[in-house]
């Protein structure tokens, strides 16, 4: 094993409050820190924490695909683990979801045969579920990438929650847009209305990034998402638009087996 080392922290979504103790001391310790975080503000108060911290920030561009951005954001990190550094990476919310950086440059890292590995974080998930008060155990929960969801077909329960994440980008093969388009959006509301009526309530949502601010919970009809304010954090949550079906043949099958197993 090469003396490098990689780690992969999440900051969690609100400033100060949701980073462990953990992801803390690997930022302290570390030899040098890469940050992608939510606001300059947290980027800020992790340069508290060490002498080398460096934004990843200014490797997106208008225009550019973030796939080319994403590449070039691991080799800046490798190229210190190469040098024979402590390198942490430290990313908002947690490093594992949906952020390919941290999977990936994890996995060049151990491919290399240096010591890399993830410690997570507090999700916009988790936030989701505290600020809009879901319980995913309730009704169960569909998580895609919202063009993901676009470009493969899916078996939709509308009986569970559909939540779809990066709304303001859906339908972007380029993968260089920052902004909704409504040509784009009015085509992702269409698909939507194959499962859903056009009065369904759905939920814009944001987490909150700062312990002052709120979280963005806005309710408007599914008709009206393509007018909407979407921002690149905007997640669309579809509550359940029909009740639970029994499946009352394993239902009998399990009343019979209790019965026979009570005699």
């Amino acid at each position: 094993m090469q003396t490098g080392s990689l780690v992969c922290v999440g900051t969690g979504m609100t400033l100060g409050s949701h980073i462990s103790p953990l992801s803390r001391s690997y930022i302290e310790q570390a030899d040098v820190v890469f940050v992608l975080v939510a606001d300059g503000i947290t980027e800020k108060w992790i340069e508290q924490m060490n002498a080398d911290v460096r934004s990843l920030q200014p490797y997106y561009l208008e225009g550019k695909s973030r796939m080319l951005t994403y590449r070039e954001m691991v080799a800046a990190m490798l190229a210190e683990v190469k040098a024979g550094k402590k390198v942490v990476g430290a990313f908002y919310g947690h490093p594992g979801v949906f952020a390919w950086v941290p999977h990936n440059a994890i996995k060049q890292a151990r491919e290399l045969g240096f010591t890399a590995h993830m410690e997570p974080g507090i999700s916009a998930e988790d936030c989701l579920y505290a600020d809009l008060g879901i319980d995913p155990g309730t009704y169960g929960c569909q998580h895609y990438e919202a063009s993901q969801f676009m470009f493969y077909k899916r078996n939709i329960d509308t009986a569970a929650y559909l939540i779809l994440w990066q709304v303001a980008v859906s339908g972007d093969r380029s993968l260089a847009r920052f902004s909704a388009t409504p040509a784009f959006m009015q085509l992702f509301v269409q698909m939507l209305l194959e499962y859903y009526p056009a009065d369904h309530n759905v939920i814009l949502y944001e987490a909150a990034t700062l312990p002052i601010q709120f979280p963005r919970v806005e309710q408007l009809k599914l008709s009206e998402l393509p007018n909407a304010i979407l921002d690149l954090k905007t997640t669309l949550v579809i509550p359940p638009a029909q009740k639970l079906q029994p499946n009352q043949t394993i239902l009998a099958q399990l009343a019979a087996m209790g019965a026979e197993l009570d005699v």
